[in-house]
C-alpha cells in the first residue's frame, strides 16, 4: 500500500538518508575501528556504544528506505480538487469563538503541530478532506464536538 507523502516530505527523508549514509554512517565506522585498536573489546565502553549507534543507524536506513519506496509523493501545487480539502491542501479554519488557524494536511511522517502541519489520519485532517471554503467540520475532540467553519482552502 503506498503512503501518501507531500514532495517537502520526500524530500527531508532523502536528505536525512543521505546524511546518514554519506556521513554518521562513515562516521561511526571510523569510531568503532578506534574502539577497536584500544585492545579488549569485552571491556570496551567505546566499541559497545559506537556498535549499537551503528545499529540505530543501519535501522533508521532501512526505514527511511522503505518509506521512500513506499511513498506517494504529491505536490499540493499539482492538485485538482476544485476547492476541496485534500491531501496536501492548506486550510483556513475559525472555530466557534473565533479563533483562527491554518492547517496543511500532510503524511504521518511530515506532521508537526508546531508548524502547522497535521497528519492525514488525524482526526481534524479527516474531518476536513472532502470540504470546500463555507463549509462546517466536526471535529471530535477529547473536550467534545468542535466546529470548524473552513475560510480558504489553498494547494501551496
Amino acid at each position: 500500500m503506498k503512503t501518501p507523502m507531500t514532495k517537502r516530505g520526500a524530500e527531508l527523508l532523502r536528505s536525512e538518508l543521505q546524511r546518514l549514509k554519506s556521513v554518521e554512517r562513515p562516521a561511526n565506522s571510523a569510531a568503532i575501528g578506534e574502539a577497536r585498536a584500544h585492545g579488549d573489546l569485552s571491556e570496551n565502553a567505546e566499541y559497545h556504544a559506537a556498535r549499537e549507534r551503528a545499529g540505530f543507524i543501519e535501522g533508521r536506513i532501512s526505514e527511511l528506505e522503505a518509506k521512500l519506496a513506499n511513498a506517494q509523493v504529491i505536490d499540493p501545487k499539482l492538485v485538482d480538487a476544485d476547492g476541496r480539502c485534500v491531501f496536501g491542501a492548506t486550510v483556513d479554519v475559525q472555530d466557534d469563538a473565533g479563533e483562527k488557524s491554518t492547517w496543511q494536511i500532510v503524511g504521518e511522517d511530515e506532521a508537526d503541530i508546531k508548524a502547522g502541519r497535521i497528519s492525514v489520519s488525524s482526526p481534524m485532517a479527516r474531518a476536513l478532506i472532502g470540504k470546500e471554503s463555507g463549509e462546517v467540520a466536526n471535529v471530535q475532540t477529547p473536550a467534545g464536538v468542535k466546529r470548524y467553519e473552513i475560510i480558504d482552502v489553498r494547494y501551496e
